[in-house]
């Protein structure tokens, strides 16, 4: 019995290592996604709008949902939607004074739907808690409905330039609005873990667009310059599955 048992023992050992080995790595290869929900404000960038950068005058709501696949401590891979709306208005503005005699304006509705790759710096381990802040970049599709009216036009402001305008939104009517651009997608973000699986989160990021009619209006406002838009957002994370380390792998007692 004795001979067995020492016999045995010269066996199990190496096949128990072998198993916890198996169970280790399976702890530590597990995959963790992260889940988020969020809202903040889409803003227009224009001919609709005194600056290239915006304005908060006419910034709409918008909320989304994302998917994250965590390949590492600073890697992701996100996919992103999003629904939110933009408009612009020539006539909430006052300076320069043309603006509202020309008293153009627009809204849309945005369903929008990105891939994005994630890179964080430096990234939280999975089983911890702080900050961490990150950028991405990305593309997809949005979505379109949108509703131009340049009904509050006003000729006589604008004297000898006023035929030249007028035939520009004869040529935008012709041209129509687009339902469904191609967008690429850039921006970064600050996020921390409060817990090892919940988070808090805030970010902003670009839209890039090819199209100068995501207002409805091109040849009669500024044919040179493309459309764009932003958008800024808070939420929170939920991070499923877990990491494990070897202090988590079973121990062979010989």
């Amino acid at each position: 019995m004795e001979f067995d048992i020492r016999i045995s023992s010269k066996y199990i050992l190496p096949i128990s290592a072998f198993l916890s080995f198996q169970i280790c790595q399976g702890q530590i290869n597990k995959p963790v996604y992260e889940i988020g929900l969020h809202a903040g404000s889409m803003v227009y960038q224009g001919d609709l709008t005194p600056s290239a950068l915006g304005s908060f005058q006419t910034a709409r709501f918008s909320k989304g949902l994302s998917l994250a696949r965590v390949i590492s401590t600073s890697l992701s891979i996100r996919g992103n939607i999003e629904f939110g709306a933009l408009a612009g208005n020539d006539g909430v503005y006052s300076k320069p004074a043309y603006r509202q005699q020309r008293n153009f304006n627009f809204s849309t509705s945005v369903r929008e739907f990105t891939a994005q790759l994630v890179w964080h710096f430096p990234g939280v381990a999975v089983n911890e808690k702080g900050f961490t802040t990150y950028a991405f970049a990305g593309g997809g599709l949005s979505l379109l409905r949108i509703t131009p009216d340049a009904s509050r036009f006003n000729p006589e402001f604008f004297g000898t330039e006023a035929p030249q305008i007028q035939e520009g939104l004869a040529a935008d009517a012709a041209h129509g609005t687009p339902g469904l651009l191609p967008v690429l997608i850039a921006g970064a973000g600050l996020k921390y873990f409060f817990k090892p699986q919940w988070a808090v989160n805030a970010e902003a990021s670009y839209r890039l667009i090819y199209s100068d009619y995501l207002d409805g209006f091109s040849q009669s406002v500024n044919p040179a310059l493309n459309d764009h838009y932003m958008n800024y957002s808070v939420g929170i994370i939920y991070r499923t599955g877990r990491k494990g380390s070897a202090l988590d792998c079973p121990k062979v007692i010989n």
